[in-house]
């Protein structure tokens, strides 16, 4: 009821992210920002990260950094699950000066008196909660499949479509396959991700059609263009096994400009005129 006013905002609405930008603008010196991460997977797992180093490269560029009190309030346990890029992430937390709480998921907000109450989780359970004051929040929701799949047979614990995740097929009913944000494959729900899934998904589609086993197999790959700063990005490529698996012949967990301009042009354009087409 609070979203896009009192200094409550969210990217995950494309309607409310410019309320995000006047949040942003809103912090003055003494102010506090909280930035949140749900205990469900969601939608590019980094996203919650990149909007608060973006807003925190802002105020120091104002001059106010030291005097924000940045905190990012995560379900989670650590700030990235992969090396190297965890190594990096935490380097970029400590330059920001960003205060990390664990273990907090979001459960209310006092919108008019500036008031997030989150559940402490012990083994992924509630057992106490606190209240932290705000001057703006930017929450990421809680996420999950449609509720006509969570309600179906095809769904399997967690409400994600329950699939083989190497071969993507319903165990249950064979003539099933699923990919995307609603499969329930225990990686990151991603755009890279679903490139990678399409043409397995194609593979053995086509073969259930003709009454063979098909012998697409998928990984787990996924990717993650974590934005750290102004013209600043760590690329990181990885897969079910949580090992690091990038495509250039560099560093891919040191911030680069290159990585920046990498996806601020070329990701968009190969996305609209090759992942949508099915060419890449």
């Amino acid at each position: 009821d609070t979203l896009g006013k009192n200094g409550v905002c969210t990217n995950y609405d494309y309607e409310e992210c410019a309320y995000t930008w006047e949040a942003i603008r809103s912090v003055r010196s003494g102010g506090t920002a909280l930035f949140t991460n749900p205990n469900t997977p969601i939608k590019c797992g980094g996203a919650p990260q990149k909007i608060m180093y973006l807003a925190s490269d802002y105020w120091r560029k104002q001059g106010i950094l030291d005097q924000v009190n940045v905190k990012y309030t995560s379900a989670g346990g650590v700030i990235f699950g992969v090396q190297p890029y965890k190594a990096s992430l935490e380097d970029v937390v400590r330059r920001y000066g960003i205060h990390t709480l664990w273990h907090h998921n979001l459960k209310r907000i006092d919108g008019a008196r500036q008031k997030a109450t989150f559940d402490i989780l012990k083994d992924g359970k509630p057992v106490d909660e606190v209240t932290l004051d705000f001057d703006m929040i930017h929450v990421t929701p809680p996420m999950s499949a449609p509720d006509f799949i969570k309600a179906s047979p095809l769904a399997a614990d967690g409400n994600w479509v329950n699939v083989d995740k190497h071969s993507l097929q319903n165990p249950d009913f064979p003539n099933v396959f699923s990919l995307g944000d609603a499969a329930g494959t225990p990686n990151a729900k991603t755009g890279a991700a679903v490139r990678k899934q399409a043409p397995v998904v194609v593979a053995n589609l086509l073969a259930a059609m003709q009454g063979n086993q098909g012998n697409g197999s998928y990984n787990g790959y996924g990717s993650c263009p974590l934005i750290t700063g102004y013209g600043k990005l760590i690329l990181a490529e990885f897969d079910y096994d949580n090992k690091s698996t990038p495509s250039f012949p560099i560093d891919q967990s040191k911030e680069r400009w290159s990585m920046f301009m990498l996806k601020k042009y070329f990701l968009p354009w190969m996305y609209w005129n090759r992942m949508l087409k099915g060419k890449a």
